[in-house]
């Protein structure tokens, strides 16, 4: 007798069909192809901190390891650590935030999983900007729901505004998901702003997510947290952006009393709990001697925007408003891009192959422009950052 395997097809959920890939991640193998080559390629797609951890941050990971602090957490994480983060929130803004609202979550990703876990339904519409971070629009249409691209411009500094909720919202809708400061764009949204958002939110008994985690990233005023305005809003913060963590997959929520069994009860399902090492590592961000090391890499970002962004405004990049946080501009390549004759996926492109400068076209971003911008990273050394504007001064014939 003889046995014959047979290969079928797996049908795949018909949520899989709702997100898209990574198109930036063809810049990323295409420039890995160049550099294997032999070409010396800069860098400015990767939202990623060229820092790393303190050795202070990492000395206390390897003290957990040895001491054999490595068992699972509780589900909403180390209490000492929500404990830490409730100190720097009144350290730093004033805010009286309950520990126990705190959840410790797996990267700011898992955060966000959670939060559209609790709260978006199938079928429920969620508002954001447009352009704005991929895959908050695919957080959300992993739970069924449907995210709306609200197109907004430098007038909005690219934010979602109070005007934008009265126009869009309908009865299907359930909420907004924002960031401030943003990725693409850099922007945070003013105190104002934010206040008559979330007070239209409110009006219409909806949810608000705010993403924050490049709060600490903030270069041109006092950072103020969505928490100062709303005690129902829930914030989304990451360990990886300020405090240079990305790979130790480490970030919080801060969520409402109310919601912290359904959120409890959520992660215990979902992922048991955050790293442990990385939680113990943690703790020691909130020294002095850490903290003193981030503010001096806060300044070296702004020193590197305060150079890139009026170089490329003269190079004909259009960079309308200042970004004022994180580590991104969002730059229209219209004037530029003219003689070229390209969208933003083929000027980038043509960038990377013609002066091995990596940048992102603004295809992930949204829809409402994208082939008119593209995104530049500063996360990488100050001096290579000039050498890169040199490159494309020599490409584009500018001086």
């Amino acid at each position: 007798m003889s046995l014959t395997t047979h290969h079928s097809q797996l049908q795949v959920a018909q949520r899989v069909h709702a997100i898209e890939p990574f198109r930036v991640m063809e810049m990323v193998k295409a420039a890995a192809e160049l550099k294997r080559a032999g070409h010396d390629v800069i860098s400015m797609s990767v939202g990623e901190p060229d820092f790393t951890a303190p050795d202070i941050v990492a000395s206390a990971a390897i003290e957990a390891i040895r001491g054999g602090v490595t068992q699972y957490t509780e589900s909403l994480g180390l209490f000492e650590l929500r404990a830490a983060i409730s100190g720097h929130y009144a350290a730093t803004q004033g805010l009286d935030i309950d520990p126990r609202r705190i959840v410790i979550t797996a990267g700011a990703s898992a955060g966000l999983l959670l939060a559209c876990a609790a709260l978006v339904s199938e079928g429920d519409e969620v508002l954001m900007p447009d352009p704005s971070y991929p895959c908050n629009r695919h957080f959300v249409a992993s739970f069924g729901g449907k995210p709306v691209l609200v197109p907004s411009s430098h007038e909005d500094r690219y934010q979602l505004g109070a005007h934008h909720v009265a126009e869009r919202w309908t009865g299907r809708t359930r909420g907004v998901l924002v960031a401030s400061p943003s990725n693409p764009t850099g922007t945070s949204m003013t105190p104002r702003q934010l206040r008559e958002m979330l007070a239209a939110v409110r009006a219409r008994d909806g949810f608000a997510i705010v993403d924050e985690i490049y709060q600490g990233l903030s270069y041109d005023h006092q950072p103020m947290s969505a928490l100062a305005l709303d005690p129902d809003v829930i914030t989304v913060n990451s360990f990886s952006k300020y405090f240079n963590m990305t790979g130790w997959r480490l970030g919080w929520l801060v969520v409402p009393n109310s919601l912290v069994p359904v959120f409890e009860k959520l992660a215990q399902n979902l992922f048991i709990c955050a790293p442990t090492v990385a939680q113990h590592a943690a703790l020691a961000c909130f020294q002095p001697e850490a903290l003193a090391i981030f503010e001096q890499r806060r300044r070296e970002f702004q020193r590197r925007r305060d150079y890139l962004v009026p170089a490329l405004r003269a190079l004909g990049f259009g960079v309308p408003v200042m970004p004022d946080g994180a580590f991104y501009v969002y730059a229209d390549i219209d004037s530029v891009a003219h003689a070229r004759r390209a969208d933003s996926a083929a000027f980038s492109m043509a960038v990377l192959h013609d002066a091995h400068v990596a940048i992102v076209p603004g295809d992930d971003f949204g829809v409402a422009a994208p082939q008119r911008h593209v995104r530049f990273s500063y996360a990488t050394r100050y001096e290579r950052i000039e050498e890169a504007v040199a490159r494309l001064r020599r490409l584009f014939g500018a001086g």
